[in-house]
């Protein structure tokens, strides 16, 4: 059997398990599997920006953003979510175009703590104003929506909804990566100096991956508030960001599916844990440092192997 019909098998196996998971699932596990399926767009589309070599701590903000947008969209202009959501995922990239101007400014660690003095001051204006925004208690009464008979709100629809939507954005995301743009975002990241010889604005790049991220992200977002049906500046903190860095490191972040793997794992593994709610931080920390002492290139390393062991596949890693 070649590589391309084994994943081809692979992927229909992969499609028709997730189209038939939510029916074997209780209540509690469907809101769950929905998270899931949305923090799976929210890791991937932080990977792009990490592409060029900068990690941020403003992702989980921009999420935010892409969320009260929705929220504020819907609530004061009663827009549809196939509305709300798309301008979502433009505001958020919006924002982050703005704030390319004094973040880039910046690169590695200094870009690490500009980014996340931008996000808290982001977060503030959504506690201190609280109109439009809600203060602390944030906004309410978002709703998912109704098409003829199918109503959104209950979670089987949602999940195929939501995973409709993540699917194709994971998609877009994987091919921008295979593009000219993609290749250019790992020259930067590798080889800076050097594209900068050859005529390449490193500035540029690390900006528009930084713009899509958040754009994509936003998405994320919009998506989230639409089935919460509520949002807080709280859902959005550092918490929230050092769970996403977590998802990708101990996945990996050389290939597009090694952070989807580490927020698929974590969260199921999360769910075993969630009794020792006290030690839950410490841990995640003991993860965190085996991962970096005994899989520096995380989980995604595993299936490169496994590649290497079917297909006779060298590792480029």
């Amino acid at each position: 059997m070649s590589a391309k019909l084994r994943q081809t098998i692979l992927f229909l196996a992969l499609g028709a398990g997730l189209l038939i998971l939510p029916h074997l699932l209780p209540f509690h596990y469907q809101d769950l599997l929905i998270f899931l399926t949305i923090n799976v767009l929210v890791v991937c589309s932080y990977r792009l920006v990490t592409l060029t070599g900068e990690w941020s701590l403003i992702h989980a903000v921009m999420m935010g953003v892409g969320g009260y947008t929705a929220a504020l969209l819907f609530k004061n202009f009663e827009l549809s979510m196939w509305l709300t959501v798309p301008l979502a995922g433009s505001v958020a990239g919006l924002a982050a175009a703005l704030l390319c101007f004094p973040l880039f400014r910046m690169t590695q660690f200094y870009f690490l703590i500009g980014s996340f003095a931008a996000g808290e001051a982001i977060r503030l204006l959504w506690i201190e104003f609280v109109h439009p925004f809600g203060g602390t208690g944030g906004l309410s009464g978002v709703e998912p929506p109704l098409v003829g008979s199918i109503d959104f709100i209950e979670p089987i629809p949602y999940f195929y909804l939501a995973l409709s939507v993540v699917s194709f954005c994971v998609f877009i995301l994987y091919r921008i990566e295979k593009s000219r743009i993609g290749l250019t975002l790992h020259a930067v990241h590798w080889k800076a100096p050097l594209a900068e010889s050859v005529g390449v604005n490193t500035w540029n790049y690390r900006a528009l991956a930084f713009i899509i991220g958040s754009f994509f992200v936003g998405i994320a977002g919009g998506l989230k508030v639409h089935y919460l049906g509520t949002i807080t500046p709280n859902q959005f903190g550092i918490g929230f960001m050092v769970f996403i860095l977590i998802w990708v490191i101990v996945g990996g972040y050389n290939t597009l599916y090694g952070p989807i793997i580490g927020v698929i794992l974590l969260t199921v593994f999360d769910e075993f844990i969630r009794q020792f709610d006290e030690i839950r931080p410490a841990i995640y920390g003991t993860v965190l440092v085996l991962s970096i002492l005994f899989l520096p290139k995380g989980l995604e390393r595993i299936v490169a192997k496994i590649q290497i062991k079917f297909n006779g596949k060298t590792d480029e890693h």
